[in-house]
C-alpha cells in the first residue's frame, strides 16, 4: 500500500542549522590564518540564502579567496541540507597581519667571535674600484696605442721615451725613486685592505631568522634607541650613549632623586632593552651617572654647609656593568 506524499510528513531544516553548516563549509576553504567571524541563513521552502563574514590574512588576494569560499559554502550547504542555494554572500570584515617569526637569540661564543654563522655584510667600495679601473684602463689603453703605432712604423710617444730615459738615469738610491716606491706600497696596502677587510664598521650584525638572510643595525640608531629608554627613567635629565661592537657606554645626568637608585633603574631598563635590538652579540653595558649642577636631591637639605657651601661633596658616581658589578669610584676630574 502506497502512502500519498501529503501524508508522509515533512522534513524541515532550521535556519540555525543551515547557518552552522554554511560557517563550517566556509571554514574549510579559508587560507591559513583566516577565520569565520559570523554567518546568517534564511530558508524559504526548498531554497536557502546564506551569508558569511570572514577574516583573511594580509597580504592576500581577497577576491580570489572570497570566490573559493563562496563556491565551497554553496556546494557543501546544498549537498548536506538538500536545499538549493541560489545565492551566497561572502563578506571580508577584517584583515589580520601574521606575527613575524621570533628572532633566535645569539649564543655566546668564544672571545673574538661575532656570534652565529654566516658572512658579514661587506662594503661595496664602489669609488675605489671605479678609480682603480679607470686609471688602469687609461694606462693600458695609452700603452697599447703606442705599441701598435710603433709596430706599424711610427715613432714612439714622447711620454714613453721620457719615462724610459728617466728610469735609466735614476737608480734606487735617488730620493725621488724611494718616495715613489713608498707611495706605491701605501697605495697597494690600501687596495689590499679594501679587498680583504669587510668594512662597514658603523654597522652591528643582527641575528637573522634564516642562514641566507643578513641584517645589520647602524650604531647611531642603536644609540638613539638606548638614549630614549634612558631618558624615560625618572630622574634622568640628559643622556649620552655610544654603542660599539663589544660595549655600550651610557652617561646619564641625574636631575633629581638619589643617584644610586637612578643608576640601578637605568641599568635595569637598558639591560632589558639591549636584547630587544636583535644583535648577534649583545654588547656589555657600562653606565655612569653624575648629578647635574643646579638640582637638589632630598638629602641635600640635611648636608651641613660652611660659608654657604656643602661641607663634604657627594661621592663621585661609579661605573656599573650590565650585571650590576661596580668597577670602583671615579675621581672628580672625569667628565
Amino acid at each position: 500500500m502506497t502512502v500519498p506524499a501529503a501524508g508522509r510528513g515533512t522534513t524541515t531544516v532550521a535556519p540555525r542549522a543551515v547557518r552552522r553548516i554554511a560557517e563550517r563549509a566556509a571554514a574549510e576553504a579559508l587560507p591559513d590564518g583566516g577565520s569565520v567571524i559570523r554567518g546568517s541563513a534564511a530558508v524559504r521552502g526548498t531554497s536557502a540564502r546564506i551569508a558569511v563574514g570572514v577574516r583573511l590574512p594580509y597580504p592576500l588576494r581577497a577576491d580570489e579567496a572570497a570566490q573559493r569560499i563562496r563556491e565551497r559554502a554553496e556546494t557543501r550547504t546544498a549537498a548536506l541540507t538538500g536545499l538549493s542555494v541560489p545565492r551566497a554572500e561572502v563578506r571580508v570584515d577584517a584583515l589580520s597581519v601574521a606575527a613575524p617569526p621570533p628572532v633566535p637569540e645569539a649564543e655566546p661564543g668564544p672571545p673574538g667571535d661575532e656570534g652565529g654563522s654566516g658572512p658579514r655584510i661587506r662594503a661595496q667600495r664602489r669609488v675605489p674600484a671605479a678609480v682603480l679601473a679607470v686609471v688602469g684602463a687609461a694606462a693600458c689603453g695609452l700603452l697599447l696605442v703606442d705599441v701598435i703605432a710603433v709596430r706599424f712604423g711610427g715613432a714612439p710617444a714622447g711620454w714613453r721615451t721620457a719615462v724610459v730615459d728617466r728610469a735609466a738615469a735614476h737608480g734606487p738610491a735617488d730620493t725621488a725613486v724611494r718616495l715613489a716606491g713608498v707611495g706605491a706600497a701605501l697605495v697597494g696596502a690600501w687596495l689590499l685592505g679594501c679587498a680583504l677587510l669587510p668594512g662597514l664598521r658603523r654597522r652591528l650584525r643582527m641575528a637573522a631568522p634564516a642562514p641566507e638572510v643578513r641584517a645589520a643595525l647602524d650604531r647611531t640608531a642603536a644609540a638613539r634607541i638606548l638614549r630614549e629608554r634612558a631618558l624615560g627613567v625618572p630622574g634622568v635629565v640628559q643622556a649620552r650613549v655610544s654603542v660599539r661592537r663589544r660595549r655600550a657606554r651610557v652617561r646619564a645626568g641625574v636631575g633629581y632623586g638619589r643617584p644610586e637608585e637612578v643608576r640601578a633603574e637605568v641599568v635595569r631598563v637598558l639591560g632589558a632593552s639591549l636584547p630587544e635590538l636583535g644583535l648577534r652579540r649583545t654588547p656589555a653595558l657600562r653606565v655612569r651617572v653624575r648629578r647635574e649642577p643646579g638640582w637638589r636631591t632630598p638629602e641635600a637639605a640635611d648636608v651641613p654647609t660652611v660659608a654657604g657651601r656643602p661641607a663634604a661633596a657627594a661621592p663621585w658616581p661609579t661605573d656599573v656593568d650590565r650585571d650590576g658589578a661596580e668597577d670602583g669610584p671615579r675621581n672628580s676630574g672625569e667628565a
